[in-house]
């Protein structure tokens, strides 16, 4: 029995689903199928029912799931606390952020982080929300910087920033005529979304849901910057977070952004790690450094004339 095994029969436990949990894993699906199997051979019982469209725990896979993540929770509690029993601030934190976050909020915290703490070796994962959860989850992962809300009872955090976010339209489009705009204006609009994954997208239909607006059919972009390209070619509308027009990230030509009046639609940052984690305290102080952003990156009027 080894720790590579015991993770791929918790991820599998956890999505019920062989591809998904062999994506989570990073390994082929005959991969994980082989290994969960080795295991049930090696315990000598079934741990999963396997039925058509559906995979179910036994009651021997339920009661030993238990076990295997304690067993995982204390060897990470192990590893951590041999590292961390020098000076955390010469250790390495793997910090998780979110793709649509992660480009346009890193270039305003790393200065600050590597000027508070020059020895830490800080190293950077970028992925989509579950996978974060997972590997944090599993001790693949320090912290992640996550968008509220995240419901997992292992988790502590720690707020870190209210993002707004801005209409991208293009420059021709009938709205963009207006300085600010109530969430009534968009009503019976048709926004351009990212595909199913992406915490943006909930974000923006619960927009849409709150606006009466509802998402354009026919296409999901794969990155912000999709979404950003096809504004500008005029196909449609989309809503932005704040820092992803910020410098310095570069102006957009034919581009129009329209801030909301006041509430605008936002989302919540925070800081997420595990209770169990040894190195709460440390990840508080990089939680600190990251809560000095200055407030004028969440304002409208340090873009330039309301266009980017």
């Amino acid at each position: 029995m080894n720790l590579r095994d015991l993770r791929y029969f918790i991820t599998l436990a956890d999505t019920r689903h062989f591809g998904k949990a062999a994506d989570l894993c990073f390994v082929s699906q005959p991969t994980l199928s082989t290994q969960v199997k080795k295991l049930e051979d090696e315990l000598g019982v079934a741990l999963f029912e396997r039925v058509p469209r559906n995979i179910l725990l036994t009651p021997a896979g339920d009661r030993i799931l238990k076990h295997a993540r304690l067993a995982l929770a204390q060897i990470s509690l192990m590893q951590e606390i041999a590292k961390h029993t020098q000076d955390p601030e010469t250790a390495s934190i793997r910090l998780g952020i979110f793709p649509t976050l992660a480009p346009y909020l890193l270039p305003h915290i790393i200065p600050n982080i590597r000027k508070r703490f020059p020895s830490l070796e800080l190293l950077l994962i970028e992925e989509k929300t579950e996978i974060l959860m997972h590997q944090l989850r599993e001790g693949q992962l320090d912290a992640a910087i996550l968008a509220e809300p995240v419901i997992d009872e292992h988790f502590d955090s720690m707020p870190l920033f209210t993002e707004p976010f801005v209409l991208a339209l293009p420059e021709n489009h009938p709205l963009s005529s207006q300085r600010t705009m109530g969430m009534d204006a968009l009503e019976e609009q048709h926004l351009l979304l990212l595909e199913e994954g992406h915490c943006l997208r909930d974000q923006a239909l619960e927009v849409c849901t709150l606006a009466g607006a509802s998402e354009k059919e026919g296409f999901r972009a794969t990155s912000l910057e999709t979404l950003r390209q096809m504004v500008a070619a005029g196909v449609g509308i989309t809503l932005l977070p704040m820092l992803a027009v910020q410098p310095p990230v570069p102006v957009s030509p034919h581009i129009r952004l329209m801030p909301f009046k006041n509430p605008p639609p936002t989302r919540r940052i925070a800081l997420f790690w595990r209770k169990s984690t040894v190195q709460a305290e440390f990840l508080g102080e990089i939680g600190n450094q990251i809560q000095q952003l200055p407030k004028s990156l969440f304002q409208m009027k340090a873009l330039q004339a309301g266009t980017g």
